[in-house]
């Protein structure tokens, strides 16, 4: 019963990493084109020396599934970052989606992009 549970575990890695990439895109996208609702919280972020691109490069690198741990590492400080500065003072529905998301990278670092991932693919996990 486990054997055939661990063949999918490259296709419940892609699945966690298209949930993480398509929850992230359109925000990052927000923040790296300059303009709707998320351009001053970008302007924010650069004053702390982060570009408002890298969530939105991140998230696509991870949805291809190359360079998927370095790309997860900036996700998840970008998550965690976003946790304790702004979602835990909203309440339980804004923090509990921002920790699922940093969970999620977190557990992209440890187990990288799995088997049908460009990583895999280029010898890079």
């Amino acid at each position: 019963m486990l054997q055939r549970l661990n063949r999918g575990l490259s296709w419940g890695s892609l699945a966690l990493r298209l949930a993480l990439a398509l929850s992230i895109i359109y925000p990052g996208y927000q923040k790296a084109a300059r303009y709707g609702a998320l351009h001053h919280f970008a302007h924010y972020v650069a004053t702390l020396g982060v570009p408002g691109w890298l969530g939105y490069v991140s998230a696509f690198l991870i949805l291809i599934g190359l360079f998927t741990r370095v790309a997860a590492i900036f996700v998840s400080i970008n998550m965690i970052v976003a946790l304790f500065a702004v979602a835990i003072h909203h309440g339980y529905d804004s923090y509990s989606y921002v920790a699922a998301l940093a969970a999620m990278a977190i557990m992209l670092i440890f187990s990288g992009g799995g088997a049908l991932s460009l990583d895999r693919k280029f010898g890079f996990s």
